[in-house]
């Protein structure tokens, strides 16, 4: 099952313990609480779910949603 940016946003906010349309998709999440942990575990959750392998650097590298999708190979 491919990951979709409606599904992306919601992990993102799930592990933040925000609303989903609370995360916009241009603002850096750093600034939303996400850190190195949270973002490892984002990694490997996408990893088991979708067949999604990134790397961490570039996730850390631009943290938005908006950057992430091409990477993690987002479909609409």
């Amino acid at each position: 099952m491919a990951l979709t940016l409606e599904q992306l946003r919601a992990d993102v906010a799930d592990v933040l313990g925000e609303d989903p349309q609370a995360i916009p998709l241009d603002e850096n999440l750093v600034d939303y609480g996400l850190d190195s942990v949270r973002l490892m575990a984002l990694a490997a959750a996408w990893r088991r779910d979708h067949g999604i392998e990134v790397a961490f650097a570039d996730l850390a590298e631009q943290p938005a949603l908006e950057s992430w999708a091409p990477l993690l190979g987002v479909t609409g």
